[in-house]
């Protein structure tokens, strides 16, 4: 049984009620007709079927274990001592129903639902190879493409994409690349395909041999994405005898559990070739964090660069981890110098990564930011503010930076300020941002005139993000 609430705490009236309902659903004394005034058609039905098995199996002296979960957006350690009272007496209850039975009662918080569905559940797939070496817990071996097809599609002849979860990148579609990777497969004189092609990672948790093909647990496919999704599209409707499908790919098969040990894999194989900073910390749990809590608000993070451009979503919904990254340091920390100056930087130096993506932010926090940062460019396209293109480019970060400073009546230092802000559904209207623009506008002209520097040098300083603070947020009241 399961009583799944949204309050932030376990309550002792909770369980009680439970207790009480219990005694009546799950004895064998009780009549149906009775339940059913009582309780609704739905709960009598489903708590019959114990009854009813319970009565038909007594003489065969069944194992009975009755679990509750009680599950709140609450945190275990803070759980009252009468509701743990209360819980042990709901057990006891349960070890009463029949004989022998055992009852268990289970608390779930917000960290222990986040867990479970997050969790991935293990799968085995298998990968059919001609030739291959060992050595301790890694492979390697030569793959027939036509059986790395088999290895790439599901029952339903669809691309199994959730085995590149741990990719940094999603396909990159008609790129350099790829476009030599299928003219490879579709030069049917050229020399073998594995020559030409550095072919695929795979890590997983447990492989085994058995013949010529591998069993594979938990598999993930952290290089050679771009490969398998041209290889996919090119041969999936090929005819049978296709030359390309008796070519073969290298594959790289190393087994581990340890999540550092695959980082630091997924880290050195993507290295071969240009991959953005951004790119290289899309598999850091916070970045997955993020972007699950993104999903259910119709946002897309795109931890991933071009998953869901891929996948069809909306442009202006899509979120990159540079962008967020540049908003974060831009709103939450009064940095919009170093968003508008030095972008890369921002994940590529440790220290002002982890002050970006902190678990001390809240992930509504991350969402209301980047809400924000997209309302402010597409504020900034419109007629109403009038802008250049250089403009948009040197002030669309001081602007956000401006308008949360002033809706929270006081500089940023930190994002977890926004706490408020954010869990409210408070929103930067376009009312907020012309007035905003307004003071910024002003600032940069005078800061010009002052300096005789252009506005490029001047937004890419610190002095001018003190001086446009000064400008922007409300004089406090002079004392007496």
């Amino acid at each position: 049984m399961v009583q799944a609430k949204r309050d932030t705490s376990f309550s002792e009236s909770a369980i009680e009620k439970v207790a009480d309902s219990c005694r009546r659903l799950l004895s064998l004394a009780e009549d149906e007709a009775d339940l059913e005034q009582l309780y609704s058609t739905a709960v009598v039905t489903r708590t019959g079927f114990f009854r009813r098995a319970l009565q038909v199996l007594a003489a065969r002296h069944p194992q009975v274990t009755i679990r509750f979960v009680y599950a709140t957006r609450g945190q275990l350690d803070t759980i009252n001592t009468k509701v743990e009272i209360k819980a042990r007496d709901l057990r006891r209850q349960f070890d009463e129903v029949v004989s022998g039975a055992t009852g268990i009662v289970d608390f779930l918080g917000a960290a222990e639902l986040w867990q479970r569905a997050t969790a991935h559940p293990s799968y085995t797939m298998q990968l059919t190879y001609q030739e291959n070496a060992t050595s301790g817990n890694s492979h390697v071996a030569l793959v027939r493409l036509r059986d790395y097809l088999q290895f790439l599609a599901d029952e339903h002849g669809d691309l199994r994409r959730h085995i590149f979860d741990w990719n940094v990148r999603d396909y990159q579609g008609d790129v350099e690349v790829n476009k030599e990777i299928r003219q490879s497969l579709e030069d049917l004189e050229g020399p073998e395909f594995w020559w030409l092609n550095n072919g695929i990672t795979v890590i997983c948790s447990r492989a085994t041999v058995v013949g010529k093909t591998y069993a594979l647990d938990d598999v993930q496919v952290v290089n050679g994405l771009q490969t398998s999704h041209t290889v996919f599209d090119v041969l999936r409707g090929a005819a049978e005898d296709h030359p390309a499908l008796d070519r073969a790919v290298l594959v790289r098969i190393l087994v581990t559990d340890d999540a550092s040990t695959r980082d630091r894999v997924i880290r050195a194989t993507n290295r071969q070739t240009s991959v953005p900073a951004a790119s290289l910390r899309a598999t850091d749990e916070i970045q997955r964090d993020i972007e699950a809590y993104f999903l259910p608000h119709g946002w897309f993070y795109d931890r991933r660069k071009n998953y869901y451009r891929n996948n069809g979503k909306s442009v202006e919904r899509i979120v990159s981890i540079p962008l967020l990254a540049q908003a974060v340091m831009a709103m939450g920390l009064s940095r919009p110098d170093n968003s508008r100056a030095r972008p890369s930087s921002l994940l590529k130096r440790d220290d002002d990564y982890r002050k970006i993506f902190s678990r001390d932010i809240a992930l509504d926090v991350y969402l209301w930011m980047a809400q924000s940062q997209k309302a402010v460019d597409s504020f900034l396209l419109s007629e109403e503010a009038g802008t250049t293109p250089q403009e948009r480019t040197n002030l669309r970060f001081h602007l956000s930076m401006i308008a949360a400073a002033r809706l929270l009546k006081a500089q940023v230092h930190n994002p977890a300020q926004l706490q408020t802000i954010a869990a409210s559904g408070t929103t930067i209207t376009s009312t907020d941002l012309t007035e905003c623009l307004e003071v910024l506008r002003e600032s940069l002209s005078a800061r010009v005139d002052e300096t005789g520097d252009g506005p490029d040098k001047i937004v890419k300083g610190p002095k001018f993000v003190d001086l446009l603070l000064e400008r922007a947020l409300p004089k406090p009241n002079a004392g007496v």
